[in-house]
């Protein structure tokens, strides 16, 4: 088992997130666990490699002591990520975090459409945020300003699409499996992916299955990691 000296030298935890926790929930589990069953001192460093949204599950790097040094490095790796396309519908977030504000046709949207639409994301693109993201534009995150009911104007970014494959189509669902760079938002190739098929599209189930060569088999779910400890007395 591993001691305090392991985790204030340093460790990459993989964590398997769960639905409907913040990335930060899962990591300040993880702290006071720490703290109450091995003795680390309340100040001690932890942190995760890669945000997950809320309703995003999967992979979630950790970081303590020392190897909190290494999260800008764990961020830069390419990402892998499964999930669902909901088509003929959009969201304001681009997700099951808003309800559907729009709806669009569907008939003309067969498996070579879609297919064929595939092929227009791979390779670098440019790619716009969402609204209901994180990122900050003039000190306030963007979220705050699309709660508010506030219009912003957000800048295209360039980001990668290594590999896009579709492993599922029943209409109006698509499953895919995408690895991509860093600050790829998955949410925004939904939405994207169903206007390149002039329709609609949200996304409505997205896991994280590898960060690099990490992977989620290997990980652990969260509300277990405290039960790995053994206590010191």
């Amino acid at each position: 088992m591993k001691t305090a000296e392991d985790f204030q030298n340093g460790q990459i935890l993989l964590i398997d997130k769960p639905l409907n926790w913040t990335s930060f929930q899962a990591v300040n589990k993880m702290k006071w666990a720490l703290i109450s069953k091995i003795n680390l001192p309340k100040k001690f460093k932890i942190g995760h490699a890669g945000t997950l949204d809320p309703l995003a599950t999967g992979l979630l790097l950790v970081c303590t002591g020392k190897f909190t040094k290494r999260i800008t490095e764990l961020q830069g790796q390419a990402k892998e990520y499964t999930g669902t396309f909901y088509i003929g519908a959009t969201t304001p977030s681009y997700d099951l975090e808003t309800e559907i504000d729009q709806t669009f046709p569907t008939k003309h949207i067969d498996e070579a459409l879609i297919q064929e639409t595939v092929k227009q994301f791979l390779g670098e693109i440019d790619q716009k945020p969402p609204i209901f993201s994180a990122i900050k534009k003039d000190g306030v995150r963007l979220y705050e300003h699309a709660r508010a009911g506030e219009t912003i104007e957000i800048a295209s970014r360039k980001t990668t699409i290594h590999e896009f494959e579709i492993t599922r189509i029943a209409l109006p669902e698509i499953d895919f499996r995408v690895v991509c760079s860093k600050g790829t938002y998955i949410r925004s190739l939904a939405f994207d992916f169903g206007k390149a098929m002039n329709s609609g599209s949200h996304l409505t189930v997205l896991r994280r299955t590898k960060i690099g060569d990490y992977n989620v088999a290997d990980a652990m779910d969260v509300t277990l990691f405290e039960d790995s400890l053994t206590s010191v007395l």
